[in-house]
């Protein structure tokens, strides 16, 4: 496999299923947002949005009922999931930023091609980032943005995505960035800028109809 492209994927694998000094806040602090970064509120509104373009484009690429029973149960976690994607995505816009990396239109018009290239053009890339990443085709550009960002910090590093000096700027924007999350949705972990599932049994995530822009 193509080294950047083995990088991207293990960047957004991370982004999706990251593992576990947690912050989280609460609802009555917060009313209507599912995190504040930077004192910037994602609201529930906004996180629901993207999840519903999620099952959308599920729906509009399973056609059979069981078919798509069978992919919302397999992306069960996708609110969580998704949130924590928005979440990091602002975390590395920070740590890009301290580090005076950028990416440009043409970069990420170039990674897509090459991508296309490798898995047999534009729609076997969005379903495959869709399939395995739980990213809706009209964010596509906007995660390979995150891909770029992520590569260009590390290197600026002299490192990669997958070490610790990576992860310790991304956890020094966390913390410049007072991530805080609705504890309906877990808790941040700054030293690896990640959500960490709470403690909190008596909340449960409910997969609704994908009219409904829930899951």
């Amino acid at each position: 496999m193509h080294r950047r492209r083995r990088t991207a994927l293990l960047f957004t694998a991370a982004i999706v299923a990251a593992g576990p000094l947690l912050t989280a806040c609460g609802s009555d602090a917060h009313p209507g947002a599912a995190a504040v970064v930077g004192g910037q509120r994602i609201t529930v509104a906004q996180l629901e949005k993207r999840v519903s373009e999620v099952r959308t484009a599920q729906r509009s690429a399973v056609k059979d009922e069981a078919q798509y029973q069978q992919a919302v149960a397999q992306t069960g976690t996708l609110t969580r999931d998704t949130l924590h994607g928005m979440v990091l995505d602002e975390v590395l816009k920070r740590a890009a930023r301290d580090a005076d990396v950028t990416v440009t239109r043409k970069e990420i018009q170039q990674m897509r091609t090459g991508l296309e290239q490798q898995v047999g053009g534009s729609k076997a890339l969005e379903t495959a980032w869709l399939q395995q990443y739980g990213v809706a085709p009209e964010r596509l550009d906007a995660n390979l943005r995150l891909q770029l960002e992520a590569q260009k910090l590390a290197r600026s590093l002299g490192t990669d995505t997958g070490k610790p000096p990576f992860w310790n700027a991304l956890g020094k924007a966390s913390k410049e960035l007072e991530v805080d999350l609705n504890p309906r949705y877990g808790a941040w972990d700054v030293q690896k800028s990640s959500r960490v599932d709470a403690k909190t049994p008596w909340l449960r995530e409910v997969t609704a109809p994908a009219t409904r822009g829930t899951a």
